[in-house]
Order: C-alpha cells, then sequence, then structure tokens
C-alpha cells in the first residue's frame, strides 16, 4: 500500500468506530443474497443473534487502527486463521467475501466512499487477504501432513452418547473410514457440520475436544441449549435430540491456538465457567495420563450439582494424584456439599489458598465472556502477569481484557 492509500484507511477509523456494524450487517444481507451458497459455511445462529457482525466490525475496525503496522495483530490473525481452517475456508472464499466488501463500504458509506478510498480499501482487503491464505496453507498442510490427519469434511461414526448432566451429554466419535484420527494439543476444538432441515441448510459448530489424545476418537461435550429456537443451539440440540449411536456427523481435523503449553513445567490453574470446562478438561487429562509433575489447581464454577458435568470423574483424578487440587463453586449449595470442599456463589479466586495462588503459575481460562472478563481482572489484581493468563471465548471473538 502507498502512504496516501494508508492515511485514506486510517481516516475511517471514526467512521467504522461509529457505523462499523452497520456496513458489517449490509455486508453479510448482501453476500448472502448474492451467493446463498455461503450459507452452509456461515454461522446462522451468529447472524441471528448478531455476533458475527460485530466480531467481524471489530475485526474490520483493528485492521484499520493498525494500517501502519499490521504485524501487532499477528494473535488475532492466527486465531481467526484456525477458525477459518476449521471451517474449510479457500482462497476462493476470500474473493467472494473482498467483492462484497468493497461494494458495500461504497453502498454504506456513498458520497463519501470515493474511487480513491475504495481502492485503498481493495488494496487492504488485498494484503491481508493474502496474509490470511498464506497463513491458513500452512496449517491446512499440517493438518494433512499429520498421522491421521485430513483436510475438508470427514465423516465419523457416534460409537457412544454419554449423558454427563442434566444438560451436557458426550459424543465419542470415530473415522468411519476405519483410519486413524490426527492427534491435537490439548485445548484445541474440531468443527462438526450436519444437515439442518428447518433452515434447509448445513451448518457447522465448533466444539472443544474434552478428552486427552488418544489415537482412536475423538470426544466432545456438548450442551443442550434451552428453547428450541435459541440460535446458538440448533446444531447442539439437534446433537442431542437426533442424532443417536451409529449416527454420522462430518468433522474438520483439529483446529485452535488455545493450548496447553506441554513443553513448560510452570503449575497450571484451569478455571473454567460451565460447559467452558471442555477445553480444559483435556487438558487436565492430558497432564495425568502423561505423568506430568506440574502442579495443577482445577477450579470450576457451575450452576448446581445437577448440571455439573464430569463432577464425579474430576474428583476421581483430584482424589488420585496428590498434584492435583480441585475447587468447585455452585451459585446455588446443597446441603453436605460444604463437607466436599465447594463454595457458594461465582468463581473466585480470593477465596483459594487465602488468597495466595501458584507462584509462577500458567492460567487458563473458559467460559462466558463475562466469566473471562471478572476472572482475567481478577488475576490481574492479584499480580498474576498477563502474559501468563491465556483464555477463549466460545463463538466470534467479541472480548477484548
Amino acid at each position: 500500500m502507498t502512504p496516501d492509500q494508508k492515511a485514506l484507511v486510517t481516516a475511517t477509523v471514526s467512521t467504522l468506530k461509529e457505523h462499523g456494524v452497520a456496513l458489517t450487517t449490509h455486508f453479510y444481507r448482501r453476500m448472502f443474497e448474492h451467493n446463498p451458497e455461503l450459507k452452509n459455511v456461515f454461522n446462522i445462529g451468529n447472524q441471528q443473534n448478531g455476533k458475527q457482525q460485530m466480531a467481524l466490525a471489530m475485526a474490520v475496525l483493528a485492521y484499520a487502527e493498525n494500517i501502519e503496522d499490521p504485524s501487532v495483530l499477528v494473535h488475532a490473525v492466527t486465531k481467526i486463521g484456525h477458525k477459518h481452517v476449521s471451517l474449510d475456508i479457500r482462497p476462493e472464499h476470500y474473493a467472494i467475501v473482498g467483492r462484497h466488501l468493497i461494494a458495500s463500504i461504497g453502498e454504506v458509506l456513498g458520497e463519501a466512499a470515493t474511487p480513491a478510498l475504495l481502492d485503498a480499501w481493495a488494496t487492504a482487503y488485498g494484503e491481508l487477504a493474502g496474509l490470511m491464505s498464506g497463513l491458513e496453507s500452512g496449517l491446512y498442510q499440517q493438518a494433512a501432513n499429520q498421522a491421521g490427519g485430513w483436510t475438508g469434511w470427514r465423516p465419523f461414526v457416534v460409537k457412544q452418547k454419554v449423558a454427563e448432566s442434566a444438560e451436557i451429554t458426550s459424543f465419542y466419535l470415530y473415522p468411519a473410514d476405519g483410519g486413524q484420527v490426527a492427534g491435537f494439543q490439548p485445548g484445541q476444538y474440531v468443527s462438526l457440520r450436519l444437515f439442518l432441515p428447518e433452515l434447509n441448510l448445513f451448518q457447522p459448530r465448533q466444539y472443544s475436544l474434552s478428552s486427552a489424545p488418544n489415537g482412536e476418537y475423538y470426544r466432545i461435550s456438548v450442551k443442550k441449549e434451552a428453547g428450541s429456537q435459541h440460535p446458538d443451539g440448533m446444531i447442539s440440540n439437534r446433537l442431542h435430540d437426533f442424532v443417536a449411536e451409529g449416527g454420522i456427523v462430518e468433522l474438520a481435523a483439529p483446529a485452535g491456538d488455545f493450548t496447553l503449553a506441554t513443553t513448560k513445567q510452570t503449575p497450571v490453574v484451569l478455571v473454567s465457567g460451565g460447559v467452558g470446562q471442555t477445553p480444559l478438561l483435556s487438558m487436565l487429562e492430558y497432564l495425568v495420563a502423561t505423568g506430568s509433575n506440574r502442579e495443577v489447581m482445577w477450579v470450576h464454577g457451575s450452576r448446581n450439582a445437577q448440571v455439573h458435568a464430569f463432577r464425579e470423574p474430576v474428583a476421581q483424578l483430584a482424589a488420585h494424584h496428590d498434584k492435583v487440587q480441585h475447587h468447585i463453586f455452585y451459585d446455588t449449595l446443597a446441603p453436605g456439599l460444604e463437607q466436599e470442599g465447594c463454595y457458594e456463589g461465582l468463581v473466585d479466586l480470593n477465596k483459594l489458598n487465602g488468597g495466595s495462588l501458584m507462584p509462577e503459575a500458567d492460567y487458563y481460562v473458559c467460559g462466558p465472556a463475562p466469566f473471562i472478563r471478572k476472572q482475567v481482572q481478577d488475576l490481574s489484581a492479584l499480580g498474576v502477569p498477563r502474559a501468563a493468563i491465556h483464555f477463549e471465548e466460545f463463538g466470534p471473538a467479541t472480548l477484548s481484557v
């Protein structure tokens, strides 16, 4: 990009702050009207609840704000790249998106969208698309080259369906072709694709892998969303209600950069809320299965014992491994649970170990956005360095803490 083009892009920052969501909403509407086949690629639930429009608006704004030095966005770009690979996004998709994005800028800004401005944004988008395509090409090659690896969508059989709580069910997924499954890093996810008759579309969703790598199967543990029309629950509820043992689902290869640093020897603190425990459970099982000597603290919050998935398995792991501490918070504490070491209320790290946490530990936090925000703020107040705090928000990234 020329200096003049960068200046034109930077000049749109204030407009993007004020009208970014209106722009991205118009963009998605336009793209789906002209390329309806892409409805099979994008999460329609996140279109309905506005999360996707907000996430894209924030990404476009961040790119405009950092057009002079996009390298500061490397973490965000890497996270998006993993998500794109898990959805089988290919270079040709960037051409379609770019065409509609530039057209949308022109249509939303009207007379303010001069030919020079549109040309500047087209150049900026082209550079970003090239960067993303190169990153994703490497991730595709990495996925395909490992034992049991693949790219695109691969059929898997549901061999076991196990209720873990009143809301969460685990699905044990084995390759339909009888082949190997690729390894993965504890904390990663897979994309699962199903056909939804009510939408007449294929729809993908990401689910964290909830077990340690084992070479035979993948396990995902899925929460059933209350209300059949819940936009986030279209796939999750169908898995619960219609996909039985012996059923077939399609998976993309494991992806994601929220992963356990397996080469370190520092203590590990795993902090989760609700179904956010799933990637952390993979980390915990991995640490135990590999005989790690690292100190581990498991901290989990749930509404009550009835909806608390994996309560007994985690308690047993903690009971049989002296390196594992185990702390549970319930919104409502039933009689007798105080004796089991449970706490009442939201997860509060200040209540643990007299308010002193493990020195030199790495902290992994997962759950809803408000939960993550609180835990990161509490950890910072306790003096934990930001570099030692790792978090994952389910769904399109909208959180900045």
